[in-house]
């Protein structure tokens, strides 16, 4: 029996410019051309597979020789030159497959035949599809004749690679970048098709195929055909995810749901349910990201465009979305992010998803912990800062017949006091019951030059073996007392000033206050450039030192982006 059977991507492949689908700027501009005759010597057509490139090839082709334009720039498909393309009789219009014809010899070919004019209509023009495969050799022999072919030559370079195609042949043509077609572009499409066969189809079923079509139409025909003889005339929603092995968006309604209600058993039993029907962990967690990313734009009017679904789809998605806070939805994204990074180093992949869930299952329980955890501690501090300042009653005469003062309530939560040891609570109600007395009680003793510089001796003592560099600098030098609690050290320049600040006066200082029984002591630094302390300069000095005298070491270090340390 003879198969009359034909593939929707070629029996429904655009024939003119206007039935060329997501790809308006494009087509607008090549019928423009055409119209004014400026056509261009050489034409680079590139992009994503199954965008239309080929196609829009082959309708310029057909439009520029036909003889009969219409008003809309179109091809007549009745003259002479358009039927001899048709039925691929044509001498005027060549295709090359530079895929299997790529080498240097099939290059030469093309340039003798170039040199034949047309025998129908003014222009030979040559397709040359998948350009980027051919060799080097083969480009450089065809640079001449791309930038000066004879005048009835035009053309047209077709590629899926641009970045293969060597920058001299890219700078002899016009380029044209053609797009991703819309999921809505190609769902309309496809609805078209189901009309025009007479197939009952969901919009949801044409959506899921769309998307998984990723932008590509040639791609999304050839789905098309594979759910048609699956599910016949009727294309449901069930039925392409089913015949796709496509995960149902249930599944992800269901998971956010239990995430929101931290409820992890219910996350972990419908992942299981996923792996049993077969499902890849891997394009689970990529889907849950996108579910994520879906919720995120459905929170904003503005960004709602960005929202590739089906109208019944799209109703869950918007009521998912007010249920689920905005803080949550960017946490969950970032926690499918880092998760997805990992998953290929991971060596039990389907617990590394797993622990991803539980994290997420987490996110809300873990929010309420914090913030109930904050409440309370504010409200400690709170009641810690009333009793504290309540006013007590003293003996005035005028206030003899008020009641005697008594002490501050003590505000403890059960909570604090179990965390706190006993001699916390203890040292907590002597600092709510006398304040004051704890202010009073700092030291304050009169400090020497000699008790000084014996406590300073003691301590540098100690940065003998562990830090001998601030050893030998401050051993070198005795310290002064100026103002009764100011230490008064010489520095030899801002850079060990600041790594002494960072690393030796945090210890110095509590050493020195305990030592000589003096709370309010202090340390001033003096930079002192002729003093007699050994020289140590800091990196960012030396490397100055180095670029006076050597300047090209800072161009180098611009140039590769280093770091002076």
């Amino acid at each position: 029996m003879e198969n009359t059977f034909i593939v929707s991507a070629r029996k429904y492949r655009p024939t003119n410019f206007d039935s060329v689908i997501g790809q308006f700027s494009i087509t607008t501009t090549l019928k423009s051309a055409i119209k004014s005759r400026h056509l261009a010597q050489a034409y680079l057509f590139c992009g994503p597979r199954g965008v239309g490139k080929t196609t829009c090839a082959r309708i310029l082709a057909k439009t520029i020789n036909c003889s009969n334009l219409s008003a809309e720039v179109e091809a007549c498909n009745q003259c002479e030159s358009c039927l001899s393309f048709i039925e691929n009789r044509s001498y005027s219009i060549h295709e090359l497959d530079a895929a299997s014809n790529n080498s240097v010899d099939d290059i030469r070919n093309l340039i003798e035949q170039v040199r034949v004019p047309p025998q129908i209509g003014q222009y030979s023009i040559y397709i040359i599809d998948e350009v980027h495969m051919l060799s080097t050799q083969a480009f450089n022999a065809f640079l001449k004749t791309l930038e000066e072919p004879p005048k009835h030559a035009i053309f047209i370079l077709a590629t899926t690679e641009k970045h293969k195609i060597i920058p001299t042949i890219l700078s002899r043509c016009q380029i044209f970048d053609f797009n991703r077609i819309t999921v809505d572009d190609t769902t309309q499409f496809l609805a078209k098709i189901s009309a025009s066969e007479g197939i009952e189809a969901e919009p949801e079923g044409l959506n899921i195929i769309a998307q998984k079509a990723d932008g590509a139409m040639r791609d999304a025909l050839s789905i098309f055909d594979q759910v048609v003889s699956f599910s016949g005339k009727k294309i449901t929603y069930k039925g392409v995810i089913e015949n796709l092995n496509v995960l149902d968006y249930e599944y992800y309604f269901k998971m956010v749901k239990a995430f929101l209600a931290s409820d992890t058993s219910s996350v972990l039993l419908a992942f299981n349910e996923i792996i049993i029907n077969g499902f890849d962990p891997h394009n689970f967690l990529n889907g849950m990201s996108k579910h994520f990313r879906d919720l995120m734009v459905c929170k904003d009017p503005a960004t709602i465009t960005l929202f590739e679904v089906g109208a019944g789809i799209k109703e869950m998605y918007l009521k998912q979305a007010l249920e689920c806070p905005v803080d949550f939805i960017f946490e969950a994204l970032k926690l499918c992010n880092q998760f997805d990074i990992n998953y290929k180093n991971s060596r039990n992949q389907r617990l590394h998803v797993e622990l991803c869930l539980v994290q997420l299952s987490r996110l809300i329980e873990d929010k309420k912990k914090n913030e109930d955890l904050k409440a309370e501690e504010e409200s400690e501090k709170k009641n810690i800062t009333a009793e504290v300042a309540k006013p007590t009653l003293t003996n005035n005469p005028a206030t003899t017949n008020q009641t005697p003062a008594k002490s501050p309530a003590i505000s403890l939560s059960l909570k604090e006091a179990l965390r706190l040891k006993p001699e916390s609570i203890n040292e907590k109600v002597d600092r709510i019951e006398s304040p004051k007395q704890e202010i009073e009680q700092k030291q304050s003793e009169q400090v020497s030059q000699d008790n000084l510089k014996q406590s300073y001796t003691d301590f540098v003592e100690k940065l003998r073996s562990d830090r001998p560099r601030f050893y030998s600098l401050l051993s070198a030098q005795e310290p002064e007392l100026a103002d009764g609690n100011k230490v008064v050290l010489k520095m030899e320049n801002n850079g060990i000033a600041e790594e002494f600040n960072k690393s030796v006066k945090p210890g110095m200082i509590p050493y020195l206050r305990a030592a000589l029984k003096n709370d309010h002591l202090d340390i001033d630094i003096i930079i002192a450039e002729n003093s007699h302390v050994k020289t140590y300069k800091s990196a960012e000095e030396k490397y100055k030192e180095l670029i006076n005298k050597y300047p090209m070491v800072h161009k180098l270090r611009q140039q590769f982006n280093l770091d002076f340390d």
